[in-house]
């Protein structure tokens, strides 16, 4: 009887990790695969970024001038249509769970409550061109790209938690994905027309100093762009259809077919922040893939949240 219940004990465990085994290869790393349905979006797709309860928020669902809100199973409808002819672009999250928005049209940064879906004005300059992507530190900083296409030129802003707007850097390319390493320390910036990707040190008053050339891309242009918890730095290669993973001394790490050749923006979430959701403008749909370590930002809430 011992052996008996002692071999039923060892096929019980086989059955488990056969089980495992399936579950691993079915949970492919770096294999994209649509989330939501094409033309739900329009071609201004753009965002994205994912709530405490792992939603995932996009600019421009059903018509412009909208945020879409869609579940991880796929499932999208509008959130909250922005005031004012405002036009969403890059999403961001502060630790107590407030939407930041840059409204290029406008020259806002907007700030959506996530209760009340009210939408104010957090930070408005004038003289930006147009406010494209964002970043947010540990401490709620923000930094915002501002490229001028029309002369294929940009520049960056900081934003304090207090709204108050200042411009860090000056007289680039066209600034486009901006992103934090994970210390708060080195701010990197790529540019779309010239292929460059740019890293900064952060001074103490977030002033950036020190800008250093990481990588030129031989081809193809640039849109948003993320970082993991080890400070890899996830790249949207725009017209390629591609999302680059490089390390941040310039290694190409991996480098993921994304279904359309215009990936415009990406974030991490799903439970374990290991999936890379995708907003891609030739189909007009989010497209999702899963990598090996967690999203910075996915990371920094959850902490925040304990």
């Amino acid at each position: 009887m011992r052996r008996l219940q002692k071999l039923s004990c060892v096929l019980a465990a086989v059955g488990v990790m056969v089980q495992s085994a399936a579950g691993i290869a079915e949970d492919k790393l770096f294999v994209a695969k649509p989330l939501t349905q094409p033309k739900e979006f329009t071609p201004g797709i753009e965002g994205p970024g994912t709530d405490a309860a792992g939603n995932i928020y996009a600019v421009n669902f059903a018509k412009q001038g909208t945020i879409g809100k869609v579940t991880p199973a796929g499932k999208g409808e509008v959130f909250v249509t922005l005031p004012d002819k405002s036009v969403g672009n890059g999403i961001r999250f502060d630790a107590a769970g407030f939407m930041y928005v840059a409204d290029y049209e406008q020259h806002n940064v907007l700030k959506v409550d996530m209760k009340t879906k009210a939408v104010s004005v957090f930070a408005h300059e004038a003289s930006m061109n147009q406010p494209n992507d964002l970043t947010i530190g540990p401490d709620g900083t923000l930094y915002a790209s501002d490229p001028n296409w029309g002369n294929s030129t940009g520049q960056l802003w900081r934003i304090s938690t207090k709204g108050e707007v200042k411009k860090v850097a000056e007289k680039m390319g066209t600034t486009n994905g901006v992103e934090l390493s994970p210390d708060g320390k080195k701010l990197y910036v790529n540019e779309s027309v010239q292929r460059n990707v740019w890293s900064f040190d952060v001074a103490a008053d977030g002033s950036l100093t020190n800008k250093q050339l990481i990588k030129l891309f031989p081809d193809h242009g640039f849109d948003g762009m993320r970082c993991d918890v080890d400070g890899n730095l996830y790249i949207t290669r725009y017209g390629k259809g591609t999302v680059a993973i490089m390390s941040p001394k310039g290694e190409i790490l991996h480098e993921v077919d994304v279904l359309g050749k215009q990936p415009s923006n990406l974030c991490f979430g799903g439970p374990d922040g290991r999936t890379v959701y995708v907003t891609e403008v030739e189909h007009t749909r989010l497209v999702e893939f899963r990598v090996e370590r967690p999203g910075l930002e996915w990371q920094r809430w959850q902490t925040a949240k304990k």
